[in-house]
Parts: structure tokens; C-alpha cells; sequence
């Protein structure tokens, strides 16, 4: 992808206040995306801006309440606790209409956040699709890198990203995505595959606290 495509490309990150969202952002807005950090506060959200420009040294981010950063947005990536997951989802439902849903939600919960719990639906990406409906391509990808390694940014980040979906014009897209932040895209299949993903994610925070480790990642052999 050129500069020129990425700066036509809008990206909204929803939850952008959050660790993980914070990550990606920077890292999108420094490969050349336009990047909006959303929240439920607009002053919450352009006061975050204001500072991660300050640590970039460019003035690459802005902020809007979730609903205008959707409605800006190509590509809107929901960051949010799995807790807010389903309440985020219905506040901007009407401005998704058409677009990429990229859901890096992960349903852990606390305390047990080492174990793997499975929604009703299978996946927190299949509960997404299921609110949103079939006018939004939803795809799953980002539960198993830590927001340290997003934040990190000079370090390179040793992990491939599982990317699940149904629609592969989208998964293309969301492919560029993960390789601006500095990582492999591997395809993973179909949105019913985001379970295994999403549970990837307990058992590698297991791992961390079993061998005293921060962020283990995946790696995916053979390629």
C-alpha cells in the first residue's frame, strides 16, 4: 500500500484510549493512516490524542466521541474490555453500515483471566457479527500480542497475528493493517475460527505467569 492510499484509508480506533488501542494507533498513524482515537467522552478522547502527539512529535491523531469516529472511518477497530463489548457494539451500530469491523476483543473473565471461557456464540468476534449484522464485514485479528509490545514502539515485535473472517476483500485489508503495525498477517480462515484465537489468549497469559515471562506471542512455523 502507498502513502497515498493509507492517508485515503480513516481508521478508527474505538477504545483508543485504552492500552491495547493506544498501541495500534500510534503505529498506524506513524505508517501513514489516518488515525481517530474514540471514546465514549470526546474530551476524553481528544485529550488522548493530544498526548500521544505529543510522544510522537507530530500532530498525526485526533479524537472524537465513538459515533463520529465511526462515522469518519473506513476501518473502525473495536478495542474495548469484553465487559463493554456488546454496549460499545450497539452505540454505534447505525454508523458501521458497510464498513470493515475489525474486533480485537478477547472474552476473558476476571478474575480467571487464565482460563479460557467460550461465549454463547463461540467467539466475542461472533457475537459482534451477530449485533451488526450482515451489512458489516466483521473480522477478528490482534488477541495475542500485549499491549507492552504495541506501546514498544522500537521494538520489533516478534508474533504473528491469526486473522479470522468471512470476506476476503476485508481480511486484505485488515492484512495491511498488521504488517503497518509490524507484524505477519497469517489467515486463519472463517469468523467461526476466532474462537480458537480468542482462547489462544488465556492460555498464553497462563504462560507468561507460569515462566515468569511478559508477552509470549505466536509464531507460526512452516510458512
Amino acid at each position: 500500500m502507498t502513502s497515498d492510499e493509507r492517508t485515503l484509508l480513516t481508521v478508527a480506533v474505538i477504545g483508543g484510549t485504552g492500552k491495547e488501542g493506544t498501541g495500534l494507533a500510534m503505529r498506524w498513524a506513524l505508517n501513514g493512516y489516518r488515525v481517530i482515537i474514540g471514546s465514549r467522552d470526546a474530551e476524553r478522547a481528544q485529550s488522548h490524542a493530544a498526548e500521544l502527539n505529543a510522544r510522537l512529535g507530530a500532530d498525526v491523531l485526533v479524537g472524537m466521541a465513538n459515533p463520529d469516529a465511526t462515522t469518519e472511518a473506513n476501518v473502525v477497530v473495536l478495542t474495548v474490555p469484553y465487559s463493554a463489548h456488546t454496549g460499545t457494539l450497539e452505540s454505534i451500530k447505525a454508523q458501521l453500515d458497510g464498513k470493515i469491523l475489525l474486533d480485537i476483543t478477547v472474552p476473558l473473565q476476571p478474575p480467571k483471566v487464565r482460563t479460557v471461557h467460550l461465549p454463547e456464540a463461540g467467539s466475542a468476534a461472533q457475537e459482534a457479527k451477530a449485533i451488526v449484522g450482515d451489512t458489516v464485514r466483521v473480522v477478528s485479528a490482534f488477541q495475542n500480542v500485549t499491549h507492552e509490545k504495541l506501546q514498544d514502539l522500537d521494538r520489533t515485535i516478534e508474533c504473528d497475528v491469526l486473522m479470522t473472517g468471512d470476506d476476503a476483500e476485508a481480511k486484505n485489508e485488515v492484512a495491511k493493517l498488521i504488517e503497518a503495525a509490524g507484524m505477519r498477517a497469517v489467515d486463519a480462515g472463517s469468523l467461526a475460527n476466532a474462537v480458537a484465537a480468542e482462547a489462544l489468549t488465556a492460555v498464553l497469559l497462563y504462560i507468561n505467569k507460569k515462566y515468569g515471562v511478559k508477552g509470549a506471542g505466536i509464531r507460526i512455523t512452516g510458512i
